[in-house]
């Protein structure tokens, strides 16, 4: 019902005298509910939330799943929010317009969203006229688990982490006349960064050897079935629906690119987040026990099902089922049984907590691909929108455990690139391909 309702709306924070006073005072917040209130501080809070409603975006893609569920199965309703709505939207694109407008407008507060979306709305990089609209990321939604198709047309050259192979072909076919097209989801988010990463470590250019197109998510597997793209770069189902329709192969998934790698987030409205503080954290609690429900393999099937549903993705749990297990049907008659590869959703908590160092590696590969200017102040703006203290102050309430430093350190990729957070233009430097003059 939520998901049809209206389609179309579709280093740590730096340490300032404000979040000091902030913190002493959440900690004793919970300390005090943990001592007074049956069940703890989670029940104080969903006592009193500024507001009972909050009206969040998502796009029909598995890893939207913790949204999803904290709607099914109560646990909005659980911290004193019984009027969260959760709607689908028909784009990315869709998703930043709704975002701008705010549900006061008749927009969205927040959404399931692509990584480095709220930078780039926050900027103003990719809103009309460039306008600023100050954004929060609250929490990551999930690792892993996005995939690279290829179209048929290709099933017999070498082609997975290594796309080397596509190169002579693509130029091959822009020799005979032809485009040569390869569709991301969003300009700047993740599916960009993933299929540009994946090409130039092969010696293709994305901006120079082939055309870059966005094709929505539930699009993709339409538009390679009549021809219109080459390859593609989209989250679950519908790399395996692809597959399993016999329409193309999966190359890879991004977990082998960069294995534990972060993707979609909670973002919201840093407005109102500053209006709705106490709500804030009832949103995020909500969310982050719907993902430790998500990830216990016992719910597999009954998330595949609820996902398939009409109102949300309207595709057969089939298409769901393999990738959350970790059994990757790659076509051409490759098939991996549990696999690490799996979609995460928790992992006690690591895949949950927005690591600021993993925002940094967005913002620094957008610096890379010319979004963001090459002086950008990467850690400056990062500290902006990560909000990891909101997180901490809702894992205190859970019991749950938060990482002790907001990075998780260097990051090295497949074909050996290392990312060190506390020095982006290192990395930059080691890149052979990149808009950097």
């Amino acid at each position: 019902m939520a998901g049809s309702k209206r389609d179309n709306v579709g280093e740590k924070r730096r340490v300032t005298r404000r979040t000091l006073i902030k913190g002493s005072a959440t900690a004793a917040l919970v300390a005090a509910a943990k001592s007074l209130v049956p069940g703890g501080a989670s029940v104080a809070w969903a006592a009193g939330p500024e507001t009972t409603k909050a009206v969040l975006g998502y796009i029909a893609l598995t890893d939207a799943a913790p949204l999803i569920v904290a709607k099914e199965q109560g646990f909005f309703a659980k911290h004193g929010l019984a009027d969260v709505e959760v709607l689908k939207q028909a784009s990315w694109g869709a998703t930043r317009d709704n975002l701008v407008l705010g549900s006061e407008s008749n927009g969205i507060d927040g959404a399931h969203i692509l990584t480095p979306m709220p930078y780039l709305i926050s900027a103003g990089k990719v809103t009309q006229n460039n306008v600023p609209v100050p954004m929060s990321i609250l929490a990551r939604l999930n690792y892993d688990c996005q995939g690279i198709s290829v179209a048929k047309e290709y099933e017999g050259l070498p082609i997975g982490t290594d796309a080397s192979a596509l190169k002579e072909a693509f130029a091959k076919k822009k020799a005979e006349g032809k485009d040569v097209k390869v569709a991301m989801t969003f300009p700047g988010g993740t599916h960009d960064l993933w299929i540009r990463y994946w090409l130039a470590a092969g010696g293709i250019d994305p901006d120079k050897d082939v055309s870059t197109i966005v094709v929505p998510p539930p699009q993709m597997v339409a538009n390679m079935k009549v021809g219109n793209m080459d390859a593609f770069c989209v989250g679950e189902p519908w790399n395996e629906q692809l597959v399993n329709q016999g329409i193309g192969f999966t190359a890879c998934t991004t977990g082998e690119i960069w294995f534990r790698h972060p993707e979609k987030a909670l973002g919201m409205r840093a407005a109102w987040v500053d209006k709705h503080p106490a709500a804030a954290r009832a949103l995020l609690m909500a969310v982050m026990e719907a993902q430790q429900w998500c990830e216990k393999m016992e719910n597999k099937d009954a998330l595949a099902t609820v996902l398939g549903k009409r109102q949300w993705f309207n595709v057969p749990p089939a298409d769901i089922i393999g990738r959350i297990k970790g059994d990757i049907n790659y076509g051409r008659g490759r098939t991996e049984a549990g696999t690490n590869l799996l979609m995460k959703f928790w992992d006690e908590g690591t895949v949950s907590y927005p690591f600021q160092s993993h925002d940094a590696w967005f913002v620094t590969e957008d610096i890379r691909w010319g979004k963001f200017a090459p002086d950008t102040d990467v850690k400056a703006l990062v500290d902006k929108v990560n909000r990891e203290d909101i997180w901490r102050e809702a894992a205190t309430a859970l019991g749950v455990t938060a990482p002790e430093s907001p990075s998780r350190g260097t990051e090295t990729f497949f074909d050996g690139k290392v990312f060190d957070p506390e020095n982006p233009q290192a990395y930059l430097a080691s890149l052979a391909i990149t808009r950097l003059a």
